[in-house]
């Protein structure tokens, strides 16, 4: 039968994704239990004081810029903010469990950044939450919240041709869902 071919194959296909985000909404639930690991680290540096102290701050060097700071501080995250004012430019980077944030002086090219770093267990739960992860894990999370629907539904639809357990599945499923919406109703409402 077509169904429970489509329910053994897709949940085995699913499986890592389900494990996943099973995993990670304990961690996000329960982060006092799995313990705080954010790092934060200083640094220095110096730039080419030409790429930001041009009075004209369209001809700041943008590009110049992130790719600099990028290889000599080793950052791959996305650039999240670019901002220039008088005195300096400040850029953002953030990634899941990252972020870095450069403050440029524009009269020397003298920079800090301030580096945090949340560990194994936040960069799992931004994962989860899809926080500073781009477009292609916003794919990855939409695919598997296909494929547990797809998964939820073929196993619904195989327990309606077993005659014996059809009734009390139904009612198991249904108390199921009313027992959410109880808890949900009494205690979050």
């Amino acid at each position: 039968m077509l169904t429970r071919w489509l329910h053994i194959y897709l949940s085995m296909i699913s499986f890592g994704v389900i494990f996943f985000f099973a995993v990670t909404g304990l961690t996000l639930n329960h982060a006092e239990k799995f313990g705080n690991q954010v790092h934060t680290k200083q640094e220095k540096g110096k730039l080419n004081m030409g790429w930001v102290n041009s009075p004209d701050t369209t001809k700041i060097a943008k590009l110049e810029i992130v790719e600099f700071l990028r290889q000599k501080n080793n950052i791959s995250a996305a650039v999240s903010d670019f901002r220039i004012d008088d005195s300096q430019v400040s850029v953002s980077f953030k990634g899941p469990g990252f972020e870095a944030d450069v403050f440029i002086n524009r009269e020397n090219g003298e920079y800090d950044i301030t580096r945090t770093s949340a560990g194994f267990v936040g960069l799992i739960n931004d994962l989860h939450k899809g926080r500073d992860t781009g477009h292609v894990w916003s794919v990855v999370i939409d695919v598997s919240a296909i494929l547990m629907t797809a998964v939820s539904l073929t196993g619904m639809f195989l327990l309606l041709f077993i005659k014996k357990k059809r009734m009390a599945g139904l009612i198991v499923a249904a108390l199921g869902v009313f027992f959410v919406y109880l808890i949900y109703a009494i205690w979050i409402k």
